[in-house]
């Protein structure tokens, strides 16, 4: 979403709200309808909590004009005074934190900032999903506290982000849990039911919501501007084979298991159709298939731009036909509001469309329980300002920040520095005193800020610091003063990397390297240092530093994502040894010359006759900076597969089940065909020994994948099929359990977009140890 994509008349609603709170006093609680004290409301069946939610619903529908019903088919619904429904605002942000970013929510009262956690790439990179879940509870959590004190607006939170990071230089791929379709969907999962108040397990919650959480941008997006070429023009041209198994898993995981109670629609089109105009996508696949209940949104003035700027409509009447059809619900900006009249009056538009949408925008507000009367007698209404940066909530922040950053080199064992009074410190570069570039975007306003500067200041009292840019973009940078500085201390660190500036939303990359002079900053300050020197990376994307990663001179390197309120204590005690680094990358990190690839090229795939490389950890066949997965850490570890339950999977079919490709070609069978109890009874157990050997102990993510013996067919050449985050001491053993569906997890695409189990033998997969699986028809 974007703010400058809103209209003047969303704008000015907007100005509306921000004046009612500011001039009616937000201290008197949250807006609420169905107050038991109001004879004229409380008599309506809507308000009865005893009635199930579709009764209440089609009761309120059924009181509304058609005037009425348009005003409440935009994100800022105005109120329905004569039935003692308060106005709604549809649009606020908590993608790492509650944020002020939509309209939805006021830090100008008792609460004036909330948790800011590290952007979602860096929690992403500690591959621990209870963690994750820990986050999304706290950001629920603090939601419905801003929401409780009269702050907000609405509790509709337009996160999480779940595309894949597909290009390395898309602008929001910071935004996202990585590359990989599995961490993508797991993290979905944990997020939502930890914003919406269910079980870790999932299962517990069943109609109230404490807040309400949006799986987007639905789907295939991933480009923003391009050369020139924007996200709202773009026609993203996708395989079915790359959608099944690549695009939408996120948002099924979303849907099915995390229980969403809502989803974007994105602003590109799809094979020619727009996202929000799409039928198939929204009601047959979302709530057919999937079956969702919820709303759905269009993002910010998306509906606008299939006749403005797409073309795809013929009138704007028809826009609004399109979208509603197709089964959206609500419209971010005012086009619904401006042109829905007209379509029915033209009998384009039948009412019943409308209130279609109705039924599932006043079902989410009644789960919110925004009907149920004053809700601070009601469940999540005793959450009180108090848990808005409570300590808890910041401990948690510190410990995703430390959880997901990254070592990437370790040479001669430099990190962790000492801890000695006598030692001297240089830190040099952009990133090493700035606050904001912490905090990456969609950020709300932090509980409190330490720069990475200052934590490292609170461990070497005689430090030095310099700029060395005169900001990220480096476009000038006194080498000479920093070569200076770094010839005089025992150790220097290096905070470098991107910022906002260089990758955000509207703005992707055009190369992959450092800007400006950063990188010939980063080898003149090496070469003259005394000892090795320490290079920190901030940035969401990925970035070449091969020349780093080869330079004898600089000793070690980490990458700490956009890490947060916490970031800088995080960097400073892994740096000095106070804790264990053992985040992974949930991205590969590609050569400068990948940017050859067109970012318009949507395959995943490698197509080795025309030189195209494919993408992302499971299909790209070219050189690489880093793994997907890769992480050091201050100990060394190993692995061993302590226990496999199966080796050898038979599914004994009726012939007549048995698919060939070709006299080449293994056999194989759609999983469909296979069933979902055979599939489940042929679930084996898998049990992965890991020993510390090192000294220290910390948290350790166990990667597990799967490959086929013989990958063909285009099917990937390794898929990651389940990790967990364990803590081991020093010169311990743990071990990390996981339970195998061969049809989910040896499972592929095919051309048409099914999922197929051939016929062969697979590979279990865990750092360099390996196991055998055949799978036999």
């Amino acid at each position: 979403m974007r703010l400058t994509a809103l209209t003047f008349t969303t704008l000015t609603n907007f100005i509306f709200f921000t004046f009612l709170l500011l001039h009616h006093g937000h201290s008197a609680g949250p807006p609420f309808a169905c107050d038991s004290s109001n004879p004229s409301t409380r008599s309506y069946p809507f308000c009865k909590t005893d009635l199930p939610i579709t009764k209440r619903v089609r009761d309120l529908v059924s009181r509304l004009t058609l005037d009425e019903k348009i005003s409440q088919l935009v994100n800022t619904a105005p109120s329905i005074s004569r039935l003692g429904i308060p106005a709604y605002e549809w649009w606020s942000e908590a993608l790492h934190g509650v944020a002020n970013v939509g309209p939805g929510i006021l830090f100008n009262g008792t609460i004036t900032a909330a948790t800011s956690f590290p952007q979602v790439i860096l929690i992403a990179a500690s591959f621990d999903v209870r963690l994750w879940y820990g986050i999304g509870q706290a950001i629920g959590t603090e939601a419905r506290a801003v929401y409780n004190a009269g702050q907000a607006t609405g509790m509709t939170f337009w996160a999480p982000n779940i595309n894949i990071f597909r290009d390395p230089r898309w602008g929001r791929g910071q935004e996202t849990p990585g590359e990989d379709p599995l961490v993508t969907g797991k993290y979905s999962v944990a997020y939502v039911r930890g914003v919406q108040g269910d079980s870790f397990e999932g299962g517990k919650l069943r109609g109230h919501l404490q807040a309400s959480a949006c799986c987007k941008h639905f789907t295939a997006y991933d480009l923003d501007n391009w050369k020139g070429i924007n996200r709202f023009v773009f026609d993203a041209r996708v395989t079915q084979q790359d959608l099944a198994d690549t695009y939408q898993p996120p948002f099924q995981s979303c849907v099915e298991q995390g229980r969403a109670s809502g989803i974007m629609c994105a602003y590109n089109r799809v094979n020619g159709v727009p996202s929000c105009a799409d039928y198939n996508l929204l009601s047959k696949i979302a709530r057919g298939q999937w079956d969702f209940h919820g709303y759905i949104t269009s993002d910010c003035d998306a509906v606008s731009i299939i006749y403005d700027k797409q073309g795809y409509a013929k009138s704007p009447e028809d826009a609004v036909v399109d979208v509603l059809k197709a089964g959206m619900d609500v419209n971010c900006g005012s086009y619904l509001k401006n042109h829905t009249q007209k379509a029915v009056e033209q009998k384009k538009l039948s009412v019943s469309q409308i209130d279609r949408a109705l039924h599932n925008l006043f079902a989410v507000r009644m789960r919110l329980g925004l009907f149920d009367g004053d809700p601070i007698k009601r469940p999540f209404g005793n959450i009180g300002p108090d848990k808005v940066c409570s300590q808890d909530h910041q401990a948690l922040a510190l410990e995703a920040a430390r959880s997901g950053i990254v070592l990437l080199k370790n040479s001669a064992r430099l990190l962790p520095l000492p801890k000695s009074k006598s030692i001297s410190l240089a830190v040099i570069g952009p990133n090493a005193n700035s606050p904001k570039t912490l905090l990456g975007n969609y950020a709300g306003l932090p509980c409190k800020s330490i720069t990475p500067l200052q934590a490292l200041q609170a461990y070497v009292k005689s430090t030095i610091f310099h700029q060395g840019c005169n900001a990220v973009n480096c476009t000038l940078a006194t080498i000479k003063e920093a070569v200076d500085i770094a010839k005089k201390v025992d150790y220097v660190v290096l905070v470098m990397g991107l910022d906002q500036t260089q990758e955000r939303e509207e703005h992707d990359r055009i190369d992959l390297v450092l800007p400006g002079k950063q990188q010939e900053l980063i080898s003149r300050v090496a070469r003259a240092a005394k000892k090795p020197v320490i290079l920190v990376v901030l940035s969401g994307g990925p970035v070449d530093i091969s020349s780093a990663k080869y330079d004898n001179k600089i000793g070690g390197i980490l990458w700490a994502g956009y890490p947060g309120q916490a970031g800088g204590v995080a960097l400073a005690e892994i740096i000095f040894g106070d804790h264990n680094p053992g985040g992974r990358l949930p991205i590969t990190w590609y050569p400068e010359d990948f940017v050859k690839v067109p970012m318009t090229d949507m395959r995943m795939r490698s197509e080795p006759s025309s030189g195209y490389p494919g993408r992302t950890y499971r299909f790209y066949k070219g050189r690489k900076v880093f793994e997907f997965g890769y992480g050091l850490s201050y100990s060394t570890h190993s692995y061993e597969f302590a226990s496999v339950t199966q080796n050898k999977l038979h599914f004994s079919l009726s012939s007549s089940l048995d698919k060939v490709k070709n006299l080449d070609s293994p056999r194989y069978r759609l999983v469909s065909e296979l069933g979902e109890e055979l599939c489940k009874g042929k679930s084996f157990s898998v049990t992965v020994g890991v020993r510390n050997h090192g000294e220290m102990g910390g948290k350790h993510s166990v990667l597990l994948f799967v490959r086929q013996e013989k990958p063909r067919n285009g099917n990937p050449t390794k898929n990651l099929v389940g990790f967990q985050s364990v803590n081991i001491s020093g010169g311990e053993r743990a071990q990390a359990e996981f339970l195998l569906n061969p049809c989910e997890h040896f499972s592929s695409a095919n051309e048409d977009g099914f999922m197929v189990l051939e016929e062969g033998s697979h590979v279990l997969l865990v750092g360099d140890v390996e196991y055998p699986i055949h799978v036999v028809f």
